[in-house]
């Protein structure tokens, strides 16, 4: 009895611990060392530039699977956040100046005050209505886009030329060993490291006491208030993390294009998330990873590509009965409705039973 509690509590331990396991920590070092010499492989910009808006997708998707995912609250103003935290960029990274470790975090605050806004009308509202709600966000935040000239330079758009040095290390032109790295190599490293670090961040937190609360407000936030859990401040904390999240990918978006206007920030962004966390798979941190790879590369390719579709009309006047916008758009609403129907649980659900199955081979069956 006494060896079977120490194993039992020696598995808990391991449990614990995000790289627990030899395997994982092989895993982890792998991915690093794919981290570091990708960029120099691949030296095509087309396939570095897909890998960037890739990565600027994964932060995003990892701050709205933290809402609707961990905490159940379902948001469709996505984009909102992620355009002001684009606009938030142009402003403190371009108009004054500021370095790259000034302007990231400023955006990411900013995101994370307007998400403290909007958050309380998370304590009444819940299910369609709260999606309702945040839709709205998207259409007021347009309203703004628009007219707030001064700050989004309106209709017409407005250039961002933030600066992009840590320190003495330029992105725009790194140097390392004697080797000139060009722009969107170095942009690669900056972008998935921010991966790298908001994932290991969120996933620490829905770990922690937290992360629970999170959980069981989504599961049954009555309940959890009878066990001690003060839902509505969690749902706000939701929100805020959620926001601030959203902000740094929408931050990294407009840094890395130098260009954005309001057409952008619409409503099909904001459904492009919700099919990516529910294809890559709802509560869970790599699930977010997964979909953005899955589901964020599609309109870069479809776009290069289209050619070579039956059917897609790739200019204005062309042959074709469905333009590359609407392919898009018909692409996310049946991968939404494919994942929901037969795989819930998303690409992480298939990873998951996959790994379970090899982990208990040859006894499977």
């Amino acid at each position: 009895m006494g060896k079977a509690h120490r194993n039992l509590v020696r598995d808990y331990k391991q449990d614990l611990r995000l790289f627990g396991s030899p395997m994982a920590k092989a895993g982890l070092a792998l991915m690093l060392g794919v981290l570091l010499l990708l960029p120099m492989v691949i030296q095509d910009d087309f396939w570095l530039s897909v890998l960037i808006y890739v990565g600027i997708t994964a932060v995003g998707a990892i701050g709205l699977n933290l809402l609707t995912g961990y905490c159940g609250q379902i948001s469709l103003g996505h984009a909102f956040f992620i355009g002001a935290g684009a606009y938030i960029t142009g402003w403190f990274g371009g108009k004054l100046g500021l370095p790259l470790v000034l302007w990231l975090p400023l955006a990411a605050i900013t995101g994370g005050l307007l998400g403290a806004v909007v958050g309380p009308f998370a304590l009444r509202l819940r299910g369609h209505y709260l999606a309702i709600v945040t839709l709205g966000l998207v259409f007021i935040g347009e309203h703004i886009w628009r007219n707030f000239k001064g700050l989004t330079g309106g209709n017409s758009g407005t250039s961002i030329n933030a600066d992009l040095s840590l320190g003495p290390l330029d992105l725009n032109r790194v140097e390392l060993a004697g080797e000139v790295y060009s722009r969107n190599q170095g942009y690669f490293w900056l972008v998935w490291a921010l991966v790298a670090v908001i994932a290991l961040l969120v996933k620490n937190l829905v770990r922690t006491r937290p992360g629970r609360a999170l959980q069981a407000v989504r599961d049954r936030d009555q309940a959890a208030e009878v066990i001690g859990v003060r839902a509505g401040r969690y749902k706000i904390g939701a929100f805020v993390v959620s926001s601030a999240i959203a902000s740094v990918a929408g931050a990294l978006f407009g840094a890395y294009q130098q260009f954005v206007s309001p057409d952008e920030w619409n409503l099909l962004l904001s459904i492009q998330y919700i099919a990516i966390v529910i294809v890559g798979g709802l509560g869970t941190v790599f699930g977010s990873i997964l979909g953005a790879v899955f589901v964020g590369a599609l309109p870069a390719l479809i776009d290069r590509f289209g050619d070579a579709i039956p059917g897609v009309q790739t200019s204005v006047g062309g042959e074709g009965f469905i333009s590359v916008f609407a392919l898009n758009q018909a692409i996310f609403g049946v991968l939404i409705v494919i994942f929901l129907v037969f795989e819930p649980r998303g690409l992480a659900g298939i990873w998951l039973r996959i790994k379970a199955y090899f982990k208990s081979w040859p006894f499977s069956y």
